[in-house]
């Protein structure tokens, strides 16, 4: 039995992470929920509690734009 306060919803899209120092990796959401997501990365050398910056490319019609 799940505990959680929010429910998780699949998620199949895009989102890039950028990391202090301004690099920036191509990674795939797999879930969301009202307080979180869940990212499939590689190593990213992040440290815990170092703050990244998500951008979500998502389809609105038919064209592909970007939400931050």
């Amino acid at each position: 039995m799940e505990r959680r306060l929010h429910t998780r919803h699949r998620a199949r899209t895009i989102v890039y992470i950028t990391v202090p120092g301004g690099r920036r990796k191509l990674c795939k959401a797999l879930n969301l929920s009202a307080t979180g997501v869940f990212i499939e990365t590689s190593n990213l050398g992040l440290r815990k509690g170092q703050q990244v910056v998500l951008s979500f490319a998502i389809s609105l019609g038919t064209d592909r734009k970007s939400v931050v």
